[in-house]
């Protein structure tokens, strides 16, 4: 009985006689918050035919403590239950086709990305990865002692990974599941994010590929945590623009090749 709030952005020419492909957008975290305000990447996707729905899962932030918390010691299940439920009632809507629709995510969201490719793989027909954690264990064992009090709220949400609840965070990590894996992935990762390592992204791609299924890994050697030059934005969003235009819509293009990577360099001053 519980209501997951979540805002949706639907393109001009969608309509139940033209029907669009979909994507839930899981918001970073964990924590984070959808909200209306101007996302690039949204408004491209947007503008390109496919309708997104930002759902703000239990444990967003922005709807009071209950909400907030509702999600402590349950990633990978209730979070992720709440994205799927998403995209079921993007399914419902008359001008979305119900066989086409994705989920996409950065940081946490890029989390569940991978945990709804891993543990509901029949849920959602392609996954858009930015800089996702894969390896929760990792992720929070590498958290620098400068950031201790960001640390230690993680360890109250998620768990100690030193003590037995590394046993849970082994379960939810999909770094160890990827076997489950059957639908088209695009990763992007930037090699200096102090967040969530570049190995994060680099092992999944690895354990994916091994399933044989399409996967496309872009790596941009002069970002961090988030892209922030502008020509790696436009990089990053043409390259999932035409992985969507293959995969999702299926309407153009020639299929990316399983094992090609693209790694972008770019000139800095």
């Amino acid at each position: 009985g519980l209501e997951i709030p979540a805002i949706y952005y639907k393109p001009h020419q969608a309509s139940p006689e033209n029907k669009v492909p979909a994507l839930v957008w899981v918001h970073g975290g964990p924590g984070g918050q959808s909200r209306q305000n101007f996302s690039s990447l949204i408004q491209y996707l947007v503008n390109h035919g496919y309708a997104v729905l930002a759902v703000n899962n239990r444990g967003s932030s922005g709807y009071g403590k209950t909400f907030y918390q509702m999600d402590d010691l349950n990633h990978g299940d209730k979070d992720l239950r709440d994205c799927v439920e998403g995209k079921n009632w993007l399914a419902s809507q008359p001008e979305i086709d119900p066989d086409k629709i994705g989920i996409i995510g950065g940081s946490y969201g890029g989390y569940m990305t991978m945990a709804a490719l891993t543990y509901t793989p029949e849920e959602f027909a392609v996954g858009v990865n930015l800089f996702g954690v894969t390896n929760w264990i990792r992720t929070l064992r590498s958290i620098p002692p400068w950031w201790e009090s960001f640390k230690d709220a993680l360890y109250k949400e998620l768990g100690d990974p030193n003590s037995a609840d590394s046993v849970r965070l082994r379960a939810i990590s999909p770094l160890f599941h990827t076997d489950q894996v059957t639908k088209p992935l695009i990763v992007l990762q930037g090699s200096k994010d102090p967040r969530v390592l570049q190995v994060e992204s680099d092992e999944i791609v690895a354990g994916v590929r091994k399933n044989g299924v399409p996967v496309e890994y872009v790596l941009f050697e002069d970002e961090g945590h988030g892209f922030v030059k502008k020509e790696n934005q436009i990089a990053a969003y043409s390259k999932i623009l035409e992985f969507l235009d293959v995969y999702l819509k299926q309407d153009k293009g020639q299929p990316i090749q399983d094992g090609e990577i693209m790694d972008i360099q770019t000139d800095t001053e």
